[in-house]
């Protein structure tokens, strides 16, 4: 009897795995998954400022008179002031006073200046068009259905202002092109004009447009990455929970076994040498 109690002392118990040692699982997954849908947050409210900014530049340059400007300069002062943009031409004399002249009629206009009218309107209701979608596709608003609908439709916005923000510099650049192109003309005897304010704040905002719908399409592909990472975590936590629950079965069912018959703690009694004490 008491060789029986030494050898069960002596005797190591069973040790579990190393994983069943290990600390508490913290989902380091889901914690990553929850700040790339914050920075995500805050790209799409800069790309909304970015781009409601540029579609304000570009609306408030269709409107504007410095589209072209040339200047008469006496010995002292100038004499006269000569400006002209998309819908009239005028003349601004050394006491402030201006006078101007609308353009006959559209048909007899130059086709540069149709094709900037037509440019610049359809610049300003693509930009109108891509800030309701934008507000409806922003992750921080409360519309727009799942967060698969809502980067969907924020793509669609980004789509919307780069090509608001593609036919406001192209309406620039040509209606530049035309100004510069007459300006270094030898045999253009006519009166010459230089680039406007109206063209540089035209430019400012169409790449405003084109940068902050860059980064609305870039949403989507966040979106599809963090569904990525969901599916994988999922995955993931399945199989280690459908390993453990494998293991404990394989731990457990030997202990509920009955002995077979004929057995007796007598003829299993452990045997030692001599250095069992040691």
């Amino acid at each position: 009897m008491f060789h029986q109690i030494i050898g069960h002392l002596l005797i190591r118990p069973k040790l579990l795995p190393a994983e069943y040692n290990r600390p508490p699982h913290i989902n380091y997954q889901s914690h990553r998954s929850s700040g790339l849908a914050l920075s995500s947050m805050f790209q799409e409210i800069a790309a909304f400022v970015l781009t409601t900014s540029g579609w304000v530049l570009v609306s408030s340059t269709l409107p504007t008179d410095y589209w072209k400007v040339s200047s008469l300069d006496g010995t002292v002062i100038t004499t006269a002031t000569y400006w002209s943009n998309l819908w009239k031409t005028c003349v601004t004399d050394s006491t402030g006073v201006s006078n101007c002249k609308d353009f006959p009629s559209m048909l007899a206009l130059d086709g540069y200046i149709q094709a900037c009218r037509g440019l610049m309107i359809a610049a300003v209701c693509l930009g109108s068009f891509g800030s309701a979608f934008a507000l409806v596709g922003m992750k921080c608003t409360k519309i727009g259905g799942s967060d698969k609908n809502k980067a969907k439709i924020a793509c669609f916005a980004g789509v919307d202002f780069i090509l608001s923000g593609l036919c406001s510099l192209s309406a620039c650049s040509l209606y530049a092109h035309r100004i510069t192109s007459e300006f270094f003309d030898p045999m253009f005897v006519a009166q010459k004009y230089e680039l406007g304010a109206a063209l540089f704040i035209g430019w400012a905002g169409s790449v405003l447009c084109i940068v902050g719908g860059s980064i609305f399409c870039f949403s989507i592909t966040d979106s599809l990455s963090k569904r990525h990472n969901q599916v994988n975590s999922v995955y993931r936590s399945a199989a280690s929970h459908s390993h453990i629950s494998s293991y404990m079965r394989g731990v457990v069912a030997p202990a509920n076994e009955r002995p077979p018959a004929g057995y007796s703690s007598s003829s299993k009694t452990p045997h030692f040498d001599k250095n069992v004490y040691v």
